[in-house]
């Protein structure tokens, strides 16, 4: 993404604030239901457009919110009509785009209930922070939620969002320009292979499921989609300052009574940690994906939460 065109998107990200634009992302499951619905084959609106990701014919669209599209160069046709490549999608007073439905790219940069999930729950453990990280990191970024809301929280922190996806840190700089903060940077890093010193605080919302096609947005590894999970907690907790959390939100596959990632994690938790917390904040998450290979002795995904204060 050229300087121009990132300038063309800012510019409508705040076309889009202007006209009130709001859209909440739902699953792709949910998704996929509603567009299906009669009358739903075309956009209609803005949330029509960068919200459900429906085509939508050039007359119908504003001279200059067009001019905008082509300019940050999102247009891609679809047979005779035009569609979005990026959807807007609200948190809290923030906009953030992220990949059009649907995600099949390689390095398509995901966003939904996960991210909402994510975020609601960090926001609500910002209290043990005091006041606040001098230096903070978001691990697999992707268009820069997290790291957005704790540069918007706390704007004396230096906050870094990472990602090995050139294209997520690209939007994350785009988004934290249309916020105007000035304190979040961006670097492309697998994990921590990229990043130089400690940190106060380190965040994550890694990809958890065993996914077929090995996208990077969603294949979480061995372990049932765990692996990737566990490596974060091991290198975070090496990376972390006396007294620095790591916040992690994931889903794990639970078959019968264990927790397997919990278990391949306890050790270094009590290793190197005085305080640590681990909650399941949904037990129930993705049943689809329970149909698919990988999955035949799971009996549910569930949405876990794990704060741990480095000794």
């Amino acid at each position: 993404m050229t300087t121009s065109h990132a300038n063309a998107l800012v510019a409508l990200g705040r076309y889009l604030r202007d006209k009130d634009y709001r859209f909440m992302t739902v699953t792709p499951a949910t998704h996929r239901r509603i567009n299906r619905r009669p009358g739903n084959e075309r956009a209609a609106d803005l949330r029509g457009i960068f919200g459900w990701s429906r085509p939508f014919a050039e007359a119908d669209v504003a001279p200059e919110l067009l001019a905008l599209m082509r300019e940050a160069r999102i247009l891609v046709p679809d047979g005779p009509l035009l569609r979005s490549a990026l959807r807007a999608s609200t948190l809290g007073e923030l906009l953030v785009f992220h990949s059009s439905y649907p995600t099949d790219d390689d390095d398509a940069v995901f966003f939904g209930p996960d991210t909402y999930r994510f975020v609601g729950t960090m926001g609500r453990y910002f209290s043990w922070l005091g006041s606040g990280p001098v230096r903070a990191l978001d691990i697999g970024c992707g268009g820069g939620a997290g790291a957005l809301a704790i540069a918007s929280k706390f704007p004396h922190a230096e906050v870094i969002g990472a990602d090995i996806n050139t294209r997520a840190l690209a939007l994350t700089m785009v988004n934290a320009q249309l916020a105007g903060l000035d304190n979040l940077s961006a670097c492309q890093s697998d994990l921590f292979a990229g990043l130089e010193g400690n940190f106060d605080l380190i965040v994550s919302n890694p990809p958890y499921v065993l996914d077929p096609c090995e996208l990077p947005y969603r294949h979480g590894g061995g372990m049932r989609g765990a692996e990737l999970s566990v490596r974060i907690v091991q290198e975070a907790l090496a990376h972390l300052r006396p007294g620095g959390s790591l916040m992690l939100y994931t889903g794990v596959a639970i078959a019968g009574a264990q927790d397997d990632f919990l278990e391949a994690i306890r050790p270094e938790l009590e290793r190197v940690c005085d305080h640590w917390t681990y909650d399941e904040l949904d037990p129930d998450i993705f049943g689809g994906q329970l149909g698919e290979a990988g999955y035949e002795e799971v009996e549910r995904i569930a949405a876990v939460w794990l704060h741990a204060i480095r000794r």
